[in-house]
């Protein structure tokens, strides 16, 4: 597969073939924002009316870091890339919970935190770190009765989500520096975990709430965020592209 980072800015790809872009997904973009923003430069430059462009894996609007981006007929590999693992950074809350378990939406519920020692969070981190079954939030976009879950949970509907089977290989924390009773977390997963669960049931298993505050994807396979684009550079390396076939 034909990958173009920010060190390619003066290839210029063959768009019907395609290849791999990517990307920095910036906080509040949707995924399919990022999507259809390429989508619609990419087609231009390659003058067609629509090119296929996908993603390998969805990220929340309040989530940043790692997206890998297919366009033209290497859009075929996506489900090959989906099944990679990933690792992510950011924080989790405690003291609290969200119905989305994130903070899309406001807390729900509090509790105590007086009793939550280091040890504490030492003796309960190694329950979250190999093969678990893990139930899905209910803001998600899982299917539930044909439609996606996180419809009936805003419509106020009773929701029974099936746990997955996942894989968390690695999930280390540090308390935060700046805010009380958060902790800072990297954790490498399979596909098809859900942090915002995570942290969650991390919450829960300390006696406590908690709820996810922060996200970034930093890794899916052997791709890195440190090698991505900015949606700004990226934009600039089309625009140049688009100057020279005049």
């Amino acid at each position: 597969m034909q990958i173009y980072s920010p060190k390619d800015t003066a290839r210029v790809p063959d768009f019907q073939v395609g290849g791999l872009l990517l990307l920095d997904k910036p906080l509040t973009w949707t995924s399919f924002d990022v999507v259809n923003k390429l989508r619609y430069r990419l087609s231009k430059l390659a003058g067609v009316k629509r090119l296929k462009v996908g993603h390998a894996g969805t990220l929340d609007p309040l989530a940043s870091g790692l997206l890998l981006v297919c366009f033209g007929k290497h859009t075929s590999g996506i489900d090959s890339l989906m099944g990679m693992p990933k690792t992510y950074t950011g924080t989790i809350q405690l003291g609290a919970t969200t119905p989305s378990y994130d903070a899309e939406t406001a807390p729900d519920a509090t509790y105590p935190t007086a009793h939550i020692t280091p040890e504490l969070i030492a003796q309960v981190r190694p329950q979250f770190v190999g093969k678990l079954a893990q139930i899905p939030p209910i803001y998600s976009a899982i299917k539930s009765g044909g439609r996606p879950a996180y419809k009936d949970a805003r419509a106020g509907r009773d929701i029974v989500m099936t746990p997955r089977n996942i894989e968390i290989t690695s999930f280390e924390l540090l308390p935060n520096d700046t805010t009380p009773d958060a902790y800072d977390f990297e954790t490498s997963c399979s596909k098809g975990t859900y942090i915002r669960s995570l942290a969650y049931d991390f919450g829960k298993a300390v006696g406590s709430g908690g709820y996810l505050s922060a996200l970034r994807r930093t890794e899916i396979g052997p791709y890195s965020v440190e090698n991505a684009w900015q949606m700004a550079d990226i934009m600039d390396w089309f625009d140049n592209i688009q100057q020279q076939n005049g």
